[in-house]
């Protein structure tokens, strides 16, 4: 099964990054807050959303950072994902 966003919504993939403290100690993913970095899955037609034009700014592959508690969490196929607005989206990481 595929998610296909609609308007001006991306589906994002949680990206697990580990830290690690300055004791040298490895944090893994889930020991943190909810991360805000994610790779965008799929991307929306844009189009016009609530009478204004939006151009969709992201791309499929793009890693991006989102607002810490945006979005609705989805579960497919035992995979996670997470549904926001594109104006959740606050920068694309290069």
């Amino acid at each position: 099964m595929k998610l296909k966003p609609l308007g001006d919504r991306v589906v994002l993939k949680t990206v697990e990054v580990e830290e690690t403290t300055a004791s040298g100690i490895v944090l893994p993913g889930n020991a943190k807050e909810k991360p805000s970095m994610a790779e965008v899955i799929a991307v929306g037609p844009g189009g016009v959303v609530d009478g204004k034009e939006v151009k969709m700014e992201v791309k499929v592959g793009d890693k991006v950072i989102t607002s810490k508690y945006s979005g609705t969490e989805v579960k497919l196929d035992k995979e996670e994902y997470i549904v926001v607005r594109q104006n959740d989206i606050l920068a694309i990481v290069e």
